[in-house]
């Protein structure tokens, strides 16, 4: 006996499918300007709400997997625009900070994302948007509870 299996209804392929296609146009605005892959832009955003952050950190926020925030970590400090600020010799325990380079980038991008989120939340009803981010939080919260770790899956 077969089950059905409606993917399109299935919750954790919507929330997959969906970030994706708000990550890849977020990142087709940005992307040619400021010449970030998503998951740098990912690492700044982070930097800027927090200050500083280790690379551990950043994984723990975002939930993008170790090789990931790696690369991008190097990829932003090899162009300058993130830097590590000394903590007891271990360079893996060094927090990371945003460069006056990567502090001016963020500066550019950060009106652009409002401009997004708002331009996306637009065609949600009035009321819905606050509904939403409350169900998204209950989610993630269970999710963590079930077990769920930063980098434990696909992001």
């Amino acid at each position: 006996m077969s089950t059905a299996f409606d993917l399109d209804a299935f919750l954790p392929y919507r929330l997959s499918v969906t970030s994706n296609l708000v990550s890849r146009l977020f990142a087709r605005r940005y992307a040619e300007e400021f010449g970030l892959t998503i998951a740098e832009w990912r690492v700044i955003a982070v930097l800027g709400a927090d200050g500083t952050a280790t690379a551990s950190a950043v994984r723990a926020r975002t939930g993008m997997d170790k090789a990931k925030v790696s690369r991008a970590v190097a990829g932003l400090e090899a162009r300058g625009l993130i830097r590590h600020v000394a903590h007891r010799g271990d360079r893996r325990l060094d927090p990371l900070a945003l460069s006056a380079a990567g502090r001016r980038i963020l500066d550019a991008i950060v009106p652009r994302a409002r401009a997004l989120e708002a331009e996306l939340f637009a065609t949600l009803p009035p009321g819905t948007r606050e509904a939403l981010e409350d169900a998204l939080h209950a989610i993630a919260r269970r999710a963590t509870v079930m077990g769920a770790g930063p980098g434990d899956g696909p992001d």
